[in-house]
């Protein structure tokens, strides 16, 4: 039992120190995916999840890379669970390359379903 807690202050650790080393800037190769804000002057390390899940969800595959390379895998699971701005087509596929039950993902819940098929009125 004392291996098995070592092990998870250690991975616990790696966690936060990722984390602290967040992005403080976004490239420029990715800020036009960001139209409806000031991309300049967003900062990934203050708003992880929302920068994760918009290039997960509209980002091509160098932001994609870029995301995997400044993000732990835990925050990027973390964006996919919780965050109900991903299309439908792209949350499917994101879980199925984590292995996360539609259970688990908020925006595939049934209020969030409904939601979504509602159209604006003219």
């Amino acid at each position: 039992m004392g291996k098995r807690l070592l092990l998870k202050q250690f991975f616990d650790i790696i966690i936060k120190v990722k984390i602290k080393n967040l992005p403080n800037k976004l490239p420029v190769s990715i800020r036009p995916f960001f139209w409806d804000t000031d991309s300049k002057k967003l900062d990934p390390s203050k708003f992880p999840l929302y920068v994760i899940n918009r290039l997960l969800d509209k980002g091509d595959l160098e932001a994609v890379r870029w995301v995997k390379r400044n993000f732990s895998e835990k925050l990027i699971i973390k964006t996919i669970k919780t965050r109900r701005d991903f299309s439908f087509k792209t949350v499917i596929f994101w879980s199925r390359i984590y292995k996360i039950p539609f259970k688990e993902i908020k925006c595939m819940q049934e209020p969030y379903r409904s939601m979504r098929k509602m159209h604006w009125l003219n």
